[in-house]
């Protein structure tokens, strides 16, 4: 089996595929606080606390991810509201990730990070933009 033909076909793909999952789960955050869908039993947030807009930024960022629509500058800001969500919820209940529930936080930040950096993927509205701009 030639591994460098297989991953070189599909690595790109692959990130596309990491990308859109990454987005559909973060966007249920945004659905679930701002929205209300799935139910969590929890009042909705005001829009203007630091909660409602970790909300908006969830919503928003997560379609945007999805669609990969904008996705470096997105994925560069949701990294860091990541990074920023574990420091104020999680650090303080201790160093390790697993032990203070900031385990998902910093999964999002590095996954984020990544993708600021590698782009959308092919599958993506950047790519189909991109491709038309130069056609």
């Amino acid at each position: 089996m030639n591994f460098d033909a297989i991953s070189t076909a599909w690595a790109p793909r692959l990130l596309s595929v990491l990308r859109i999952m990454t987005g559909l789960m973060f966007l249920q955050h945004g659905t679930q606080k701002i929205l209300g869908f799935p139910p969590s039993g929890r009042a909705a947030p005001e829009l203007l606390s630091l909660s409602g807009v970790a909300g908006m930024f969830e919503l928003v960022g997560g379609v945007l991810i999805v669609l990969g629509l904008f996705t470096r500058p997105v994925a560069f800001i949701l990294s860091g509201q990541m990074a920023v969500a574990y420091f104020l919820a999680h650090a303080s209940r201790g160093f390790y990730p697993i032990l203070n529930g900031g385990e998902l936080a910093v999964l999002y930040c590095f996954t984020f990070l990544y993708l600021a950096a590698a782009g959308p993927g092919p599958w993506s509205l950047d790519a189909q933009m991109r491709t038309r701009r130069y056609a």
